[in-house]
């Protein structure tokens, strides 16, 4: 609304057009002038019932403060000393203003704490304004995460951590959510239950005669007392003073039963619901195969969807536990309830496959880091982030599956370090490479920077000695020798 005013004015402004005005205070008091439009002026006219030929007394209750200034205060239309409608031509029909007047308010909603009214927007919250918080029932907000070119909603409650700091209360991605609120009115809006809606329909169609004629009785009845009691008030002597005013009062109270009556029975009889017309119930049986293409159609604005939800959505209520319980109350009271499985956070959607995972331990028996990875990629096995597999990948899920590297599963089976085998053999750490060199020892490879373990070799092993018999490496002699 407040945006709408500023249009006004700034198409005043852009045109060069003035606006009259009459001055209150001064010396030239009650002359009419030209000005520029402001924003505070639009705002007085549209609140003014006198420009929808309304004549009022009594709108502003006038207080006067300790220290002089008067406090001006703008009352509810019921407290209004005098309100007479179509009392002169207006400019637009009562029927107008008052429909002007629960736009505004409507719209002056969407300022306050309750943002259920608000205007629907261009964003992609199909949900914006009805959407409400299952665990507190306050009004939930939107917030937008732009990611790659791409917009998702957000539905937030946030009301106390903004007045409290407090942390808020729900948070959850809305596309999911908005998805399934559309398939719920598309699959709800069938032939079928327009068919219900428009046998109903008729069912009340029938009664408005019905309740036309009750509404019209009773402005008969109360037409007579008018009457009656007009009737003895005439007849009464004029000397009779008390009598006489006794009478008038009572006259009075009939006269104003008889307008609140007469006023409740044409207010009645311009709401009621009349008998459809064949082209009318052509129209709304059309509705159901119109809306589905209506509502996929991807050049219809997402503020019209926006727009048909409210229509038909009366509040939609979001609780999240180890899934999203989404409960959508349809105009007419009928309610559905939507069990939605919990979004997948940012770590969730990174995370690697269990089954990949279970493949990656089994290969670390027999394989290294790379190979492991090698392996994993030839087999077409993605990892979380939908990347080839890399040591430094293999490295980071070993770490974090606590999965025990090749290396460690080959000491743990009973090999032994190079510095280990030369410590039990007594001999250098590079005689134990020279010999896995040569093939007298065997080693097997325990990671991908060349790192090799030994298993315990045994009294046969022999190393041949030029120009002496073959003894065993385990001959105290022989190691004595070859220190």
């Amino acid at each position: 609304m407040r945006t709408r005013v500023y249009a006004v004015v700034k198409a005043f402004a852009d045109a060069g057009l003035k606006f009259p005005r009459r001055l209150r205070t001064g010396p030239n008091k009650g002359e009419l002038t030209w000005g520029i439009l402001q924003h505070h002026r639009v705002l007085q006219i549209l609140h003014n019932p006198r420009y929808a030929g309304a004549f009022f007394y009594g709108r502003h209750s006038h207080r006067r403060g300790p220290g002089g200034k008067t406090a001006t205060r703008v009352l509810p239309r019921d407290q209004w000393t005098v309100l007479i409608t179509d009392a002169h031509p207006g400019y637009l029909t009562w029927a107008e203003f008052e429909a002007n007047q629960a736009r505004i308010a409507e719209l002056a909603a969407a300022h306050g704490t309750d943002r259920k009214a608000s205007p629907p927007r261009e964003g992609t919250a199909l949900l914006q304004g009805v959407v409400s918080c299952g665990k507190c029932g306050r009004r939930m907000t939107v917030r937008y995460q732009h990611y790659k070119g791409t917009s998702k909603p957000i539905y937030l409650c946030q009301y106390e951590g903004i007045r409290n700091a407090h942390p808020i209360c729900q948070t959850m991605v809305g596309d999911q959510i908005d998805a399934a609120v559309g398939e719920l009115l598309l699959s709800t809006l069938t032939p079928l239950t327009l068919e219900v809606a428009l046998r109903v329909s008729d069912e009340l169609a029938g009664r408005v005669e019905e309740a036309d004629q009750l509404r019209a009785a009773c402005v008969e009845r109360a037409r007579y007392r008018a009457d009656l009691a007009r009737r003895r008030y005439l007849a009464v002597d004029p000397v009779n003073r008390l009598v006489a005013d006794t009478l008038e009062a009572d006259w009075n109270a009939s006269l104003r039963e008889l307008a609140e009556a007469t006023e409740e029975y044409e207010r009645a009889k311009n709401t009621a619901i009349g008998p459809l017309s064949p082209e009318t119930r052509a129209r709304i049986t059309a509705l159901a195969a119109d809306f589905p293409r209506l509502w996929n159609d991807p050049a219809t604005p997402m503020r019209e969807r926006k727009r048909m939800i409210r229509l038909l959505v009366t509040d939609v209520t979001l609780t999240k536990t180890d899934h999203i319980s989404v409960g959508v109350v349809l105009h007419g009271g009928q309610s559905h309830r939507l069990t939605l499985p919990r979004p997948l956070t940012g770590w969730e959607l990174r995370q690697t496959d269990p089954a990949v995972i279970a493949a990656l331990d089994e290969l670390l028996e027999e394989h290294t880091d790379g190979q492991s990875a090698a392996i994993l990629n030839e087999r077409g096995l993605p990892s979380g982030m939908n990347r080839p597999f890399t040591r430094g990948m293999i490295v980071h899920l070993r770490n974090a599956y606590k999965l025990r590297s090749h290396r460690q599963r080959l000491l743990d089976a009973g090999m032994l370090t190079v510095s280990e085998l030369a410590r039990h053999l007594g001999i250098h750490f590079q005689t134990v490479k020279h010999w896995r060199r040569d093939g007298i020892i065997t080693g097997v490879l325990a990671n991908d920077k060349g790192e090799y373990v030994y298993p315990l070799p045994g009294p046969e092993l022999v190393r041949p000695v030029i120009g002496r018999p073959r003894r065993s490496v385990l001959d105290p002699e022989y190691s004595a020798t070859t220190r």
